[in-house]
Order: C-alpha cells, then sequence, then structure tokens
C-alpha cells in the first residue's frame, strides 16, 4: 500500500512538473509566435484592431523585400564577421588564460584571477567613452577589426572564468604523462589537454557569438558608415519618421534569431555540459 502511495504522488509530481513547463515554454513562446505571424502580414494588417494572430492571407513579401530594398546582406554580413572574429579571439584567448591559471603558480594570481571577476561587475557603458576614443586615435572606427575588439574586451572575462572552470576538472597528471612521454608544454597543452576542453570551448563560443551578435549600443554609438551597421542596428533603421515597417522589421528578427537557433541545436549538450563544468569540487 504505501509503495502505491509513493507511486502515485510520484506520478502527480511529474504529470504535475509537465504540465508546469509546458505552460511556461508557451508563455515564453508567445513572442517569438507574434514575432514570426507578424513577419508575414502586409502593412495594413500588422496595424489591425484588435490584432489577429494569423494572418489572413499569409506572404513572404516582408522577407523577399529585406534582400531587394534594404542593405540587409550587408548588415548579416557585418554581424557574421565581427561575430566570428570575436569567437576566435575570445576563446582562443581564454583557453591560454585557463591553462595558465590552473598549470602554473605565479606572482598575482589571485589578483589577476580577481581582476577577471572585478571587470565584470562595472556597466559596460562606462567603457563608452574610452573605447570612442581609443578607436578614433587608432582610425579603426567603422572597421570590423574595431568592432571585434570592442566586443573582445568584455568576453573574454567572463569567457576566461568559464574555462578557468572547466581546465581545473582535468587532471594535472595527464599534462605530466604527456612531458614524460616527450611532448613540449605547448603539445601538452594543444594535443592532450584543449581536445578534452570541446564542451567549454562550445560554451564559451556560444557566448562570444551570441554576446556579439546581439549588441546593440556600441555598434550603434561607434559606427557611422551605413555600410558597417550590423544587424540590431540595421534593424533598427527599419522604424522611419512617419512610419513603422512593423512586417519588415520582424522578418528582419526572424532572419536574424536562425543562427543563434542553429548553433544551440547543435551544440546544446556542449554548452550544458560547460556550463556546469567545474561546479562540483572534486
Amino acid at each position: 500500500m504505501k509503495t502505491k502511495s509513493i507511486k502515485r504522488r510520484n506520478l502527480i509530481s511529474g504529470i504535475s512538473s509537465y504540465f508546469v513547463l509546458t505552460f511556461a515554454a508557451f508563455f515564453v513562446m508567445i513572442p517569438v509566435l507574434w514575432m514570426i505571424s507578424t513577419s508575414m502580414k502586409i502593412e495594413a494588417e500588422t496595424i489591425t484592431i484588435p490584432p489577429r494572430w494569423i494572418p489572413e492571407n499569409p506572404t513572404f513579401a516582408a522577407f523577399i523585400r529585406l534582400w531587394t530594398d534594404y542593405p540587409f546582406a550587408i548588415y548579416f554580413r557585418n554581424s557574421l564577421i565581427i561575430g566570428f572574429m570575436a569567437v576566435i579571439i575570445a576563446v582562443s584567448f581564454s583557453c591560454l588564460v585557463g591553462y595558465g591559471v590552473t598549470r602554473f603558480n605565479f606572482k598575482g594570481k589571485k589578483r589577476f584571477v580577481g581582476f577577471l571577476l572585478l571587470s565584470q561587475m562595472f556597466p559596460s557603458i562606462m567603457m563608452l567613452i574610452p573605447y570612442f576614443q581609443l578607436l578614433t586615435t587608432f582610425n579603426l572606427r567603422d572597421t570590423h577589426i574595431g568592432m571585434t575588439l570592442v566586443y573582445v574586451s568584455f568576453t573574454i572575462p567572463f569567457c576566461s572564468w568559464l574555462m578557468i572552470g572547466f581546465f581545473k576538472t582535468i587532471p594535472l597528471e595527464l599534462d605530466q604523462a604527456a612531458i614524460i612521454d616527450g611532448c613540449s608544454r605547448w603539445q601538452a597543452f594543444r594535443i592532450i589537454v584543449l581536445p578534452m576542453t570541446l564542451p567549454g570551448v562550445a560554451a564559451a563560443s556560444i557566448y562570444a557569438f551570441i554576446t556579439s551578435w546581439n549588441e546593440f549600443m556600441f555598434a550603434q554609438l561607434l559606427t557611422n558608415d551605413p555600410n558597417m551597421l550590423t544587424v540590431p542596428v540595421g534593424i533598427a533603421q527599419f522604424h522611419g519618421f512617419y512610419r513603422i515597417a512593423w512586417n519588415d522589421m520582424m522578418a528582419a528578427s526572424t532572419i536574424a534569431s536562425i543562427p543563434l537557433l542553429i548553433i544551440f541545436i547543435f551544440l546544446q549538450r556542449y554548452f550544458i555540459s560547460g556550463l556546469t563544468a567545474g561546479a562540483v569540487k572534486q
């Protein structure tokens, strides 16, 4: 009798959990569904009162206009270039930081790690004027390299913290065994240790790419050339003085979310394992 009661209680708890999660997922998906629905409406239907969830005559005209009437391809290209450059630089440096901090003892090690944490405690808006002055001084405004350096400056600290926690879970004996077998320190890092950190690398890559892809404030204020605008800034340009092309904006937002969706689909398991690495003390 007691066993049946426990099973019944577990069944009710499981059903309740799935019900709550389903409701929460549906609630979270409402803005996404509304975005997709609006992108398939004609302009007059976007301001209809009461609003319609499902368009009467769905059309892909807004998606076509993005590539014919707007320089959306330029925005998309700029975001991809800056995003991938930021990922490569941030992940490369954070892997070196994670390996160095967990494998070597050096003067100021604790202060350096504390500085990484401290750098995340200040709002990024405080760095806007210094960034502006630096990019102007070195003629890096309206360049891919300039925006990449800006994004790298505030993605490396978090990625480094992430990789430090992950490298801590890899035994030091692996490095020692590789060195005994004739590997140099760099070969031990590149051949033995680094392949074991792929989940952490994937998590850091996702974070760096999402940060660079979605960032709006710095891209808006540090670029003047129309050919250097990124996707978030380009979408904001659809806001006219006398009209707002809601269907075009929602179509652009739908396309802009596709790269992030693809990344999460293929790297989700690595992202989760990378974030939980180092959470359990061994």
